[in-house]
């Protein structure tokens, strides 16, 4: 994707768009896209919305909470995610689309979407479909906690946003104004710890009375710079 043509914020909203409709088999509603994005009223994710159909990229029917319709591009995206073939013309699309690489995460400020157009160093140009589950950010790792899990200070982990993960996976997880990378692990419904990869480091246990917790995505590789 030509980054002249679609904005960083318009690239991840169009992102979420197919994620979120492959997922879920609806569009999402402006309230939702609020969530996602940090957007603090409807009328803000409406503008980039609008934008995204005047670039022939999605339609809005108006007066429908989920009235938002993937065009020619985005379906094409949605069918790459599906392993299904696309038509000639479409598949141009998707391809296209896939040529922006991932968006490069560092520093995340406290509180912000870590997808908030600020946190954007740059974009990598490795293809989202090298990971499988499809990919969508890089997040640049700060420390030694999950060494012994080959990852190293500096490296770019791959993540699939999605509030849920399975005990035992390698999350990206926000407590309170942190965000980390850490084994997840459930002892039963209501506890939650996080795990480093390195026995310097104690484990997190998460304490739902004193700290706000959310998962940001799950680990689905990992791209070391220096042999990038």
């Amino acid at each position: 994707m030509n980054r002249a043509f679609l904005t960083p914020r318009q690239e991840a909203i169009l992102r979420f768009l197919t994620r979120f409709h492959n997922e879920h088999g609806r569009p999402p509603t402006r309230q939702e896209l609020c969530a996602a994005f940090g957007f603090r009223s409807p009328n803000a994710a409406q503008c980039h919305l609008q934008a995204l159909a005047e670039k022939g990229l999605i339609a809005i029917d108006r007066g429908r909470a989920r009235g938002i319709r993937l065009l020619v591009a985005a379906e094409a995206v949605l069918d790459a995610e599906r392993g299904r073939t696309a038509s000639p013309a479409a598949g141009g699309a998707a391809n296209s689309l896939d040529d922006a690489g991932l968006p490069v995460i560092g520093k995340v400020a406290a509180g912000a979407p870590i997808l908030a157009t600020p946190h954007i160093e740059a974009y990598h140009p490795i293809a989202p479909t090298a990971f499988r589950p499809r990919a969508d950010y890089l997040l640049r790792v700060v420390g030694d906690s999950m060494i012994h899990a080959g990852i190293l200070p500096g490296d770019l982990v791959a993540v699939r946003q999605t509030p849920e993960a399975p005990s035992g996976a390698i999350v990206v997880a926000r407590i309170d104004d942190e965000v980390t990378v850490k084994r997840l692990v459930r002892r039963n419904s209501e506890t939650i710890e996080l795990y480093p990869e390195n026995p310097a480091y104690a484990p997190i246990r998460i304490d739902p009375t004193r700290h706000h917790f959310a998962l940001e995505g799950v680990v689905v590789g990992l791209v070391r710079p220096s042999l990038s």
